[in-house]
């Protein structure tokens, strides 16, 4: 399966959402585009999971990465995610205490 993205502006931060597998092969295509948007400007993210499929370390490392070159901005990367099994990942390797994770796109823009 492969990786898709879309990006989007909404009220000053950028949603990106992603589609399929994250993992060891499409990972570099979504750290390339948080790269990008941080370059050109954009330090108030959200990514959309809601239709990830499957999530690895090397996904869970890309995560990470994005986190902290916003940061380095004083900005932001949230996360959307509501599926079980993505979630447990987080909860287990303590992203869950480093991410904020909402259920839905609305909440999570609402929320900043």
């Amino acid at each position: 399966m492969d990786l898709s993205l879309e990006t989007r502006d909404v009220g000053g931060r950028t949603v990106v959402a992603v589609g399929g597998e994250i993992d060891v092969y499409t990972a570099p295509k979504l750290r390339d585009t948080i790269s990008e948007l941080v370059a050109s400007g954009h330090y108030h993210l959200v990514v959309d999971m809601q239709a990830v499929e499957f999530l690895d370390s090397t996904g869970l490392g890309v995560l990470v990465g994005g986190l902290k070159k916003v940061r380095a901005h004083d900005g932001s990367l949230e996360l959307v995610c509501h599926q079980d099994r993505l979630l447990k990942i987080f909860r287990i390797t303590g992203l869950a205490k480093v991410f904020v994770i909402h259920d839905d796109t609305e909440q999570a823009l609402s929320a900043g």
